[in-house]
């Protein structure tokens, strides 16, 4: 998925005929705090509905007035993940997407951003999430789908969450089954560290029962 594919048909972009109080509407009409100006085909900048108020002119054209323009953008061949980041870390409510330096193609959203961050995390699929920590090093994608896989399950999406100050990393797996009983107890028969899991309250239950007996058993022995 790249950007120009994430480009929202219902945004309007601000013109410099436009006044502060007409962008104003559309910010809120469509629950954005940005919105991109252009000149025929040529992207200016980003204006923010806090740059219209400290203007203290919202009544007069956009294009008359003196404004310091933001100019964050995406190429239109980026792919959703490097979209995700910029809008995350510049934290915007739209980002302007470009087919080169200035050539404004359309905007993405950022409702239309988590609507395709749900799909790719599987977000409303069915199914248990198991969060494992484990030293980096050990981090085996190739074991840890045949583990999953061998219980007659599959992987629905798969995250990854490390520290610049730790070896260890924190993977977070959503399978497509909610009883996820007989995964955990692979996942503990080959040694990871299951830190937590989302199940089902009676699948948990039935889990730490069989963990009991298997433990009495032992101590019977």
């Amino acid at each position: 998925m790249i950007a120009k594919d994430l480009i929202s048909d219902v945004v309007p972009v601000l013109r410099e005929t436009d006044t502060g109080i007409q962008a104003l509407n559309w910010m809120e009409i469509f629950r954005v705090s940005h919105l991109p100006i252009v000149k025929g085909d040529e992207f200016l900048g980003l204006i923010s509905d806090t740059d219209i108020y400290d203007l203290n002119k919202a009544e007069e054209p956009i294009g008359d007035q003196k404004l310091s323009l933001f100019s964050p953008y995406v190429n239109e061949n980026y792919h959703i993940y490097d979209v995700i980041e910029i809008v995350s870390r510049l934290k915007l409510t739209v980002i302007p997407v470009l087919a080169d330096e200035k050539t404004y193609v359309g905007l993405i959203t950022l409702n239309d951003l988590m609507q395709y961050i749900e799909r790719i995390f599987s977000v409303r699929e069915p199914g248990g999430i198991i969060v494992i920590e484990l030293n980096s090093v050990d981090y085996s994608l190739s074991e840890i789908s045949r583990i999953v896989e061998s219980n007659d399950s599959k992987i629905l999406s798969l995250y990854v969450k490390s520290s610049a100050d730790s070896r260890k990393i924190e993977l977070t797996i959503k399978v497509n089954r909610t009883n996820l009983t007989s995964i955990i107890q692979t996942f503990l028969r080959y040694d990871y560290n299951i830190k937590t899991t989302y199940v089902r309250e009676d699948d948990m239950k039935d889990f730490m029962e069989e963990r009991y007996n298997s433990f009495m058993r032992f101590l019977n022995i």
